[in-house]
């Protein structure tokens, strides 16, 4: 398991990991952008550490570490989205956490109403556990932003456009982790069993039908239930990223965490090898689907 660091850790420290291709390029780019455990020194949260460690997608950069080998690139934050959240946009701001009044705009979204915007102030996957007992500065929201989400999206971006400007074409994998009552955490009422993947592509709004039915039907036939867009549409990564008309593909892919991990300790399970190897041999079909759609 990658080791959660607390934060004692100097700031700042680089924002994300960087797998690059090992074999031959293809268009395809994928980040996991929650699974970050490196707690910055200057976070001043108050909530007990293990709950706020419930945000994490812990080992998801580890379970898709054989995207590279097929060609792809595998971006991986390695700050805590409780910290701040790099699938929200930067200007999902609940300005009542300040201070003093924040400089730009700000436009919070259903996010930051449920305590989850682009700086959190709930933790724990019920969201009823205060991460603060302070007000936040201004000041501290823009070094955050400053120092780790723009330089995540920078190097998102740059090597999305990289493989668009050589291909004319680029999928983008958005890789999460999802804790066993999603459901609850949502607000919704009712009876749901959360399947073992979701995958999330905003209604249709973000990739090709074909190409999310592919990833579907490899996961089915490897045993595992697929919903889609249940209960996870995808956020702002995918939104902004995915438009299929231009072949920009942009897929979300939560994992339910039951599969792989002991969500109280964040130890792997027996099941992470199992899973991990599954992945694997998804990113290969995946990567024969890009090769033939490019070629």
């Amino acid at each position: 398991m990658t080791e959660a660091v607390t934060p004692s850790t100097p700031t700042p420290f680089p924002p994300f990991v960087l797998a690059l291709p090992k074999a031959d390029a293809i268009p395809l780019v994928c980040d996991s952008p929650h699974s970050g455990v490196r707690y910055p020194a200057d976070f001043g949260f108050s909530v007990p550490f293990d709950i706020l460690r419930s945000g994490e997608d812990t080992d998801v950069h580890a379970l898709w570490q054989g995207l590279p080998d097929v060609g792809g690139v595998l971006l991986a934050a390695e700050f805590p989205r409780s910290y701040i959240d790099p699938n929200r946009d930067a200007d999902d701001i609940d300005v009542t956490m300040l201070s003093d009044a924040w400089p730009g705009e700000a436009c919070p979204t259903e996010k930051s109403r449920l305590g989850i915007g682009l700086i959190w102030k709930v933790a724990g996957n019920d969201g009823r556990h205060p991460i603060y007992d302070r007000l936040l500065t201004s000041k501290e929201v823009q070094a955050r932003i400053e120092t780790y989400y723009q330089p995540y999206h920078a190097a998102l971006r740059n090597h999305i456009e990289r493989a668009y400007s050589q291909f004319g074409a680029v999928w983008h994998l958005n890789l999460h982790s999802m804790p066993a009552n999603a459901y609850e955490g949502l607000e919704m009422s009712g009876n749901y069993t959360l399947a073992d993947f979701v995958l999330g592509n905003r209604d249709g709004t973000t990739c090709s039908e074909e190409f999310t039915q592919l990833v579907a039907q490899s996961l089915r036939a490897k045993g595992y239930t697929v919903a889609i867009n249940d209960p996870y549409k995808g956020v702002a990564l995918i939104a902004r990223l995915g438009r299929p008309a231009e072949n920009r593909h942009s897929l979300q892919i939560e994992i339910h965490r039951g599969l792989y991990m002991d969500e109280q300790t964040r130890e792997r399970s027996a099941g992470f090898s199992t899973l991990q190897a599954n992945l694997t041999a998804l990113s290969t079909e995946i990567a024969a689907y890009i090769k033939e759609q490019v070629k």
